[in-house]
């Protein structure tokens, strides 16, 4: 006999029955609060993206205005905020658990105001010296921690015959914050948008371009709008959080209320941004940093300062919530998925990270030799496409595809589809090189630019549909307990990408060998591959095509 059990109040900020596994409740009572959370989770998540990638759009400008600044310094703004982004994400993987997500989910969307407004204002003064630039970078790394709190939170909604159809809306959704900041940073560039609270306009010392073409130089351009037109929506977004998401307490005990939640949000990204600082001050060369380490020991130096100062700092409820979260580290599975979501979701953010820079780097310059015959990659090239009017295309389709990805694996299994996208992945991979390859000895490089175009339009679409392959994977392989956590993990590490992509792209092109950059990729994507069909696809497989 089954016994009564009260309806849920669907207007209450917490929730303490949550039965997604039973269809009665489902249908009756659980459907209508997951959906209402998912679609206020969506439009908030594509601000955080927003904010997270928009230095790939604004490097692009700020070349374009003639701020001072050398290609590998702008490079390198790109990838501060990609890294801060991803360490932001390792505390955001265990925030519903210990903030509850209505509290989570308004307070950090709430925190984008800061990096939108600061950034504006930094924009404004191109002669403030490098690091002004790269803190606003630093900072806006909130914007790609909220990630994995939010994919964490929606997965504790919904049942496991949804989690790949929710998780892929909701990222997938999410992810066209890279698209949309991508078509609205240009425009909202060419407009006063704030009349005289919003600042004087520059002149544009290069051609740039927007969506429809080109826009020339000597044309009036408010580059402080790439920041400050975020407000616009952040600040409607926060309130709605606030007053329409839930918190499940059967997912979340002991959150304390809501300012012990706020409080612990803010301790715990307090506790990313240390490590996160020290590294890119180790990375950094001089004057900003010391330049005593490589990429690969930074990153690795980041995450585990990071894991052991959320270890060690945490404190009262929090540190026991922690430390049972920890235990996704002992199962192998939450290794094997965090290289399978590198393969996917590393690929999307970085190539959208540092595809603009590049498409103005590669086919912006005619590539000529000198008298000596060595090549040189200064003269203009007339005939260049505009960043501003591509970079958007490959992004907006990655982020079209991923709930595809997830509802084709709910069908047919995740394993599989992964394994496809990575064989895809291999062989574009390959071809771009070859393109770039071609492109950086040319004189004309603007002949290969649509093949370029496409290759790259290949990898994403690829890329989007394993993003949701992978994440299905996940959500049910797991149980719901660890499900959020590994979810949240996963898409951190694999975030790095939005750091790694952009150095090592932009390195390969100082060096004149972009294309090893891609085989490189390649060369990766081939082993993930093979761990893929060793850990779920060949025979005698522990967990066979989850």
């Amino acid at each position: 006999m089954k016994l009564y059990s009260a309806p849920v109040a669907t207007n209450s900020a917490d929730i303490h029955d949550w039965r997604p596994e039973d269809e009665q409740f489902w249908e009756s009572t659980g459907k209508k609060i997951a959906y209402r959370n998912l679609w206020i989770s969506v439009p908030a998540l594509l601000c955080g993206f927003a904010i997270w990638g928009m230095w790939g759009i604004i490097t692009v400008q700020m070349l374009n205005l003639g701020f001072p600044f050398t290609q590998a310094e702008l490079f390198s703004l790109t990838a501060i905020a990609g890294l801060a982004g991803a360490t932001m994400r390792i505390p955001a993987s265990f925030l519903i658990r210990v903030a509850g997500g209505r509290n989570t989910i308004f307070l950090t969307t709430a925190m984008l105001l800061a990096p939108a407004m600061g950034t504006g204002i930094v924009l404004q003064h191109p002669e403030w010296p490098l690091w002004a630039f790269q803190l606003m970078a630093l900072w806006s790394g909130v914007g790609g921690g909220n990630f994995a709190s939010s994919m964490s939170n929606i997965s504790t909604f919904f049942p496991k015959r949804l989690q790949g159809t929710a998780l892929g809306l909701n990222a997938g959704l999410g992810n066209f914050g890279v698209t949309t900041m991508q078509i609205v940073i240009p425009l909202v560039m060419t407009m006063s948008l704030f009349g005289g609270m919003g600042g004087d306009s520059m002149v544009l010392v290069k051609d740039s371009g927007w969506i429809l073409g080109k826009i020339l130089a000597g044309t009036p351009t408010w580059i402080q709008n790439a920041g400050f037109a975020w407000l616009l929506s952040l600040i409607p977004l926060s309130v709605l959080a606030y007053f329409g998401m839930n918190n499940l307490n059967t997912v979340t005990p002991d959150s304390g209320g809501t300012i012990s939640a706020f409080i612990k949000i803010i301790w715990l990204y307090t506790l990313s941004f240390v490590p996160a600082g020290l590294g890119l001050y180790l990375y950094l060369p001089a004057p900003t940093g010391l330049g005593i380490l490589n990429m690969w020991l930074a990153m690795p130096l980041i995450v585990f300062s990071t894991l052991m100062l959320m270890r060690l700092a945490a404190f009262g409820a929090m540190k026991d919530n922690i430390a049972k979260q920890f235990a996704i580290f002992k199962n192998k599975h939450t290794w094997s998925l965090t290289l399978l979501y590198i393969v996917t979701f590393g690929s999307f953010i970085g190539f959208s990270m540092a595809l603009p820079l590049s498409i103005t780097v590669i086919f912006g310059i005619s590539h000529v030799p000198d008298a000596a015959g060595i090549m040189q990659h200064t003269l203009k090239n007339p005939h260049a496409p505009s960043a501003l009017t591509y970079a958007w295309i490959g992004p907006f389709i990655g982020a079209l595809v991923r709930p595809i990805g997830g509802w084709v694996s709910d069908k047919i299994g995740g394993s599989i589809v992964t394994q496809v996208i990575s064989a895809v992945m291999v062989l574009a991979s390959v071809a771009v090189g070859y393109v770039m390859l071609l492109a950086y000895g040319s004189a004309t490089p603007e002949q290969y630019f649509m093949p370029f175009m496409a290759l790259f339009i290949v990898l994403f679409t690829a890329s989007g549909i394993g993003n949701g392959s992978t994440f299905r994977t996940i959500g049910v392989l797991f149980d719901r307990t660890q499900a959020g956590p590994v979810l949240g993990w996963t898409s951190a590490i694999a975030a790095y990408g939005a750091f790694i992509a952009p150095v090592v792209i932009g390195a390969q092109i100082k060096a004149g060998t972009p294309q090893i950059a891609m085989y490189g990729f390649a060369i990766f994507y081939a082993l993930c591959l093979v761990l893929n069909w060793w850990f779920y696809l060949r025979a005698g497989a522990e967990i066979r095509n989850p």
